[in-house]
């Protein structure tokens, strides 16, 4: 069963400023920089993996997934080290054993409700000297380029700060190391290739506020729920004993499910519900715009195989993010989830859990307005959230222990 406290863990991230000792010209998040990070990591997957056997390419996905996972939990536990101290501290083997098992000690009471297996692997992360391969090499270039985004914003007004260049000289010098990645040096061009725009693009949502007319405490990005939707659909699909493949659907379905909104702005579902059929309009909008300036940019610049990912992880072909899907034959089909779960869990069908996706959206949005609230800021807005997303799940069961009202009842 997924927990209250593991929930509220991945959102608190929301809370974690970065670059907090520079001049800013908005805020930086930690969970915004991770799904930055996460989705140039899809990315360089998906060029890494073409041509690999079905079951390789499956394990690599896992590796980072887990990977990034891992290591954005270990971030949230040290919180202000900053990274040059933290570096230190690594090089050091003894000292880093010791930081190591004190964050481990904080995190297992909250992962523990993710079985013991899960449990296993995030210690032999940490603890498996010198660890070396191609998932952590993607994960370190992810982490690099999305860090160094960041970066750029601050970089020109804060002109008197000599620790800049030293700063710059090393994500150069950390990028180059991983030149041998495919797709690195493209990802880097942003002005001349289109999977460097797309992943320009992508970042740019951390600039979009949701519950834009609603104050709140901490504001969240639609960036940063992305990542949080992507978390809440991995635990879930792993307590849920989905295949390894629709595991990982769901998670980098969760990770793009409001990509569209680069183009429309958030668009509360008050609004969206206030007129008839203006939620279709608004999804027909969408969905030309993402067609227009997404798909056909990465397929014109070469990138079909991304294009193709994305269509199928948006739902363009059945209307809704929303909806459980396979590929048979090389065609998508949307179906129940009793017959997605039942006769297609397994990684040949490609399944993709889109009812799973909902819950853990609304989820995300649950927390957001019950964090605010806990923090003193009520509006109707943010009650009415509350109030309709417990009654919507109060008898909702995905299966499998996951009771979403049992879930919803330890957030008093």
């Amino acid at each position: 069963m997924i927990r209250k406290s593991l929930m509220q863990l991945i959102f608190s991230g929301s809370f974690m400023k970065r670059w907090n000792d520079k001049l800013r010209p908005v805020e930086l998040w930690e969970v915004d920089k991770q799904a930055h990070k996460m989705i140039t990591a899809w990315a360089l997957l998906e060029e890494n993996s073409r041509g690999y056997a079905a079951a390789d390419a499956i394990e690599l996905g896992k590796e980072i997934i887990e990977g990034g996972i891992f290591e954005y939990l270990y971030r949230l536990v040290i919180t202000d080290i900053k990274p040059p101290v933290f570096y230190r501290i690594k090089s050091n083997p003894d000292h880093y054993r010791q930081l190591t098992e004190w964050v481990l000690e904080q995190l297992q009471p909250r992962v523990q409700s993710l079985g013991d297996h899960f449990w296993e692997r995030l210690q032999q992360y940490f603890t498996i000297p010198e660890p070396q391969g191609l998932a952590r090499d993607i994960l370190g270039a992810a982490h690099l380029y999305a860090s160094q985004w960041e970066f750029q914003l601050i970089r020109g007004i804060n002109p008197w700060d000599g620790e800049l260049v030293d700063i710059e000289a090393a994500f150069q010098q950390g990028l180059a190391g991983y030149s041998h990645v495919q797709g690195v040096a493209e990802i880097l061009d942003e002005k001349h290739n289109s999977l460097g725009l797309f992943l320009r693009q992508c970042g740019q949502l951390r600039f979009q506020k949701r519950w834009s007319q609603t104050p709140r405490i901490p504001e969240t990005s639609v960036l940063g729920h992305m990542f949080i939707v992507a978390c809440y659909a991995y635990f879930f699909s792993l307590v849920n004993i989905s295949c390894p493949k629709m595991a990982q659907n769901n998670f980098f379905a969760g990770l793009f499910h409001d990509l569209p909104e680069l183009l429309t702005r958030d668009i509360i579902s008050p609004v969206k519900r206030s007129v008839a059929k203006i939620g279709d309009l608004i999804r027909e909008y969408e969905e030309h715009e993402i067609q227009h300036r997404v798909l056909n940019l990465l397929e014109q610049g070469g990138y079909g195989h991304i294009a193709q990912r994305l269509h199928y992880f948006l739902g363009l072909e059945f209307g809704s993010e929303f909806v459980s899907t396979v590929i048979l034959s090389e065609k998508p089909q949307c179906l129940k989830r009793q017959e997605l779960i039942h006769d297609h869990n397994t990684n040949d069908a490609d399944p993709k859990d889109g009812e799973l996706l909902k819950v853990c959206d609304s989820l995300a949005a649950f927390i957001e307005a019950y964090t605010a609230m806990r923090n003193g800021i009520t509006t109707d807005q943010l009650s009415q959230a509350v109030w309709r997303i417990r009654k919507d799940y109060h008898q909702f069961d995905l299966g499998n222990g996951l009771h979403i009202g049992s879930l919803l009842a330890d957030f008093d």
